[in-house]
Formats: C-alpha cells, structure tokens, sequence
C-alpha cells in the first residue's frame, strides 16, 4: 500500500491514534489527515506523489505555517501594543518567532515523536522541532482555514509563550548585539570561521571571535551561524558590564 493510500485509510489503527493526538494537541478534531500526515514526512523518506513524481514532505508546509505565523502574531501585536512604533512590533514578532523559541513549543508539544524519517531522531537538531511545529500550522490552514489556524496559534504559543513584559528584555541575537557595541566603541572584530569535523558523524564548524586582534570567545555547532551566534554569546557575558 503506498503513501496516498495509507493516508485514506482513515479507519486504520495508525491514523485514529494520530487523529486522536492531534485532537489534544491542536483543541479540535483535524477533517483531512492527509495534510497532518505530510506534515510530519521528512524528506529523508524520499516519498513521491506516484503521479506527479513531486516530493512528499513537510517542507513546503513549512513554508506556509511561517507564513501564516509571520501574520498572526504581527496582528496579535498591532492589537496588544498600541504605542509601538514599526521598529518596536517588528523586534517582539522577531522575538516570538525566534528559531529558539518555536524549537521550544515544537519540544513542550512533543512533535518528534510523529516524525516519519530515515534518520534516527537522536541525529536532529534543534530546529527539526520549530520546523515541524511551523508545518502543523500549515495543515490546520489548510484543513480548516485561517480561523481555525488562529486560534491554535494564540492557543498554543501566544497565551503560554507572548508575554510581552519578558519579551521585553529577551536578547534574540547575541551577534548583532555584539558587533552592535563594537562598532558604537570603534571596537574591531573578527568572526574566524573553520571546519571542524573531530570525531562526530556530523559536520561541526568552530569559531574564533576575536576583540581587538585578541581572541575573545570560541563557539562550536553544526552550522556556521549558531557557532557564531554561541561565540558571540560567551563574547556577550565576558563583556557584559560594558556593553549594557
């Protein structure tokens, strides 16, 4: 039975357990599973839709539920914060809609463990779990339009995760506040970038940062940029009583 098929099949064991999970999960029965189910496809399945050949996975979802997001949440704040300014509402969605925010609910919901993938999960990162969040956002848009979106939203992120007072004082990038300061202060600064492969199966990328030709901190991650970003942050707490 392929992909498609195993979808329709409403009535088997494996899709009313997930009907069920959802339900709890998003507040309300889901009306189409197959838009939950691809969901949660990762592309490590290599699936494809038999008649057009196109990839079956949650990123395209994914697309639409940071989109869908994106508007919501910039509505929620154009209502709640009626003295902001442009620059003011557009720091609090950023912060909101953070990568280590989202990873965060995705976690709190235990989205992982619907995952169908040919990696084993221990071997995701971080952001597998904001990924997967935004893409069930983007099945319950389409399955049951932006109302219902809405609500699941403001039910599952903005009421337990938009407190405005904590968003306040959340830094949401270490970085820019770090080059932020030293280009205030006339400070130079050096992001040195390497491979660093070691002995993990994966790829890892190490950073020196250095202040004033003196290195400052080290970071070390899978990507380039959360190295940095772990560099700037230990950067950040060594100079903190200058740079606030």
């Amino acid at each position: 039975m392929n992909f498609i098929r195993k979808i329709l099949d409403t009535h088997s064991k494996e899709n009313k357990e997930l009907l069920k999970a959802l339900k709890n999960i998003l507040g309300f029965s889901p009306s189409n599973i197959y838009y939950y189910k691809k969901a949660f496809i990762h592309r490590s399945t290599k699936e494809t839709d038999k008649e057009s050949g196109l990839p079956i996975n949650y990123e395209r979802l994914e697309f639409l539920g940071d989109a869908m997001l994106g508007g919501v949440i910039a509505s929620y704040l154009f209502q709640k914060i009626p003295y902001g300014d442009e620059g003011y509402l557009t720091q609090m969605r950023s912060k909101i809609v953070s990568r280590e925010h989202l990873n965060q609910v995705g976690k709190d919901l235990q989205l992982l463990q619907f995952v169908q993938s040919n990696v084993i999960k221990s071997k995701f990162g971080d952001d597998i779990n904001g990924n997967i969040l935004e893409a069930l956002i983007g099945a319950v848009y389409l399955d049951r339009n932006y109302n219902y979106c809405e609500k699941f939203i403001y039910r599952r992120i903005i009421l337990p995760y938009a407190d405005v007072a904590k968003l306040e004082g959340k830094i949401t990038s270490y970085k820019s506040l770090f080059i932020e300061w030293c280009q205030k202060e006339k400070h130079d600064f050096l992001y040195e970038v390497y491979e660093d492969t070691g002995n993990d199966p994966v790829k890892h990328f190490s950073v020196k940062l250095y202040l004033n030709n003196e290195i400052l901190s080290k970071g070390r991650a899978t990507s380039k940029k959360k190295a940095e970003e772990i560099a700037s942050k230990r950067a950040y707490f060594a100079k903190q009583h200058k740079i606030i």
